[in-house]
């Protein structure tokens, strides 16, 4: 009886299974090119339309030429460019390089609107900061430092009024929102040593925060925006009426906003305090605007003042500047056309308070009136509605629409700002 034996034959090795905490090649590649494909849209838009009118607005202070005969305080320099560091921008500078000193001093003999001497506390303290942090790890100087400062939170404020518009009406509504942003009456601050951008940054982010209900952030984001500029207390109500909703709609815990709403008025309320502290008096801040730049909160006559006076040619008001003003009133009225449509859209409460609020603390307050353009300018939820209407336009539509606003954004957002009135 024969047997069989069967030989076994060794199959080929199993392959090694690869360690599960090995990183996979190209991932922060991939994730690169997926930041790329996420924000490229949104800086190109911006870029692009900004850039046509920054540089229609230096043709037009070349060709015009009166910026020579002006103070470099006042409007004026050696270059086109110089005047972007000018009016508020050269406060903003001296504070970068010299800091503050605090004081309420009467101009002698003075008995009209203006008796106390300018004096750089009126400005608040995180752009010349930034300005002067920007100036040490650079090298650069403190108009140089100021316009890195301003273009860069250009970007990031777009980035900002992107995902917050993006979250009402998609991508394509947010980057016609960000369109908007570039050439908005008075986005020739944008560019410029001015703290608007760094403050619509701000707002925008901490408007996104509320909305994905990123409570920390949100308090910070409005801490900070209240060292930049003293509207921030309408995001600080915001924030504050945003955090109640939240609660008693969908019973969050109650600890988080409440935390956010303890933070976010710490930033505005500190550096008043610090300054009346350094003056000796604490109401110094408001009797420095007041009488040194004629700013008191009057509840809205001047600003009737304005609107009852323009529209029939009168320019015999204070402060009058025929060009700016008329802009400025066509913003005004245009405000709440747009935060009616705005309500309409049922969005966060949040982005209604603000908006609202803002209006009416700038509408509130006797200022250089043609100046509306710009102190409005942060109020990025009024792009919101446009933004839901022009989406539905092409592609050859839009590029038409926005890139003939960029254009013309050189004088009406740039020029007539600067140089025909006082920014």
């Amino acid at each position: 009886m024969s047997s069989t034996t069967t030989t076994h034959r060794p199959g080929p090795a199993a392959a090694p299974s690869a360690a599960p905490s090995e990183p996979t090649p190209g991932r922060p590649l991939e994730r690169l090119r997926r930041l790329a494909v996420r924000i490229g849209p949104v800086i190109a838009v911006y870029g692009v339309l900004k850039l046509a009118g920054f540089t229609v607005f230096l043709v037009l202070l070349d060709s015009a030429g009166d910026f020579r005969d002006k103070h470099p305080r006042f409007g004026g320099g050696a270059h086109p460019w110089d005047v972007l560091g000018s009016w508020d921008g050269w406060w903003y500078q001296q504070i970068a390089l010299h800091g503050y000193d605090p004081a309420l001093k009467p101009v002698p003999g003075a008995s009209g609107m203006i008796t106390l001497e300018g004096n750089s506390a009126a400005f608040f303290p995180l752009y010349p900061a930034l300005m002067r942090l920007v100036s040490e790890v650079t090298g650069l100087g403190p108009y140089g430092a100021g316009m890195a400062v301003s273009v860069v939170c250009s970007f990031v404020a777009a980035l900002g009024i992107h995902a917050v518009t993006a979250r009402l009406g998609g991508r394509r509504a947010g980057l016609v929102a960000v369109g908007l942003w570039a050439v908005w009456p008075g986005s020739g601050t944008e560019w410029a040593v001015y703290s608007e951008s760094l403050y619509t940054a701000l707002a925008a982010w901490a408007c996104w925060a509320v909305t994905t209900r990123r409570w920390a952030a949100a308090g910070v984001l409005v801490f900070a925006a209240g060292l930049t500029r003293p509207t921030a207390v309408a995001l600080v109500a915001a924030l504050a009426v945003a955090g109640a909703v939240a609660v008693v709609r969908r019973r969050e815990d109650w600890r988080q906003p409440l935390a956010a709403v303890v933070i976010a008025p710490m930033g505005v309320a500190g550096y008043l305090a610090w300054v009346g502290y350094r003056m000796g008096d604490w109401g110094g801040y408001t009797k420095l605007q007041e009488g040194a730049w004629g700013h008191t909160f009057d509840y809205g006559r001047h600003s009737l003042d304005v609107l009852t006076s323009v529209p029939v040619g009168h320019f015999d008001y204070l402060f009058a500047m025929p060009m700016e003003d008329t802009i400025g009133v066509g913003v005004v009225l245009l405000v709440p056309v747009l935060t009616v449509l705005l309500v309409r859209l049922r969005p966060p409460s949040v982005l209604v308070v603000y908006t609202a609020l803002s209006y009416l603390t700038v509408m509130g307050t006797q200022q250089y009136f043609g100046n509306v353009s710009r102190y409005l300018l942060p109020l990025f939820p009024l792009f919101v509605p446009l933004a839901l209407a022009m989406r539905r336009l092409s592609g050859p539509a839009l590029a038409a629409v926005l890139g003939t606003a960029a254009v013309a954004s050189g004088s009406y957002a740039g020029y007539v700002l600067f140089e025909l009135g006082v920014p």
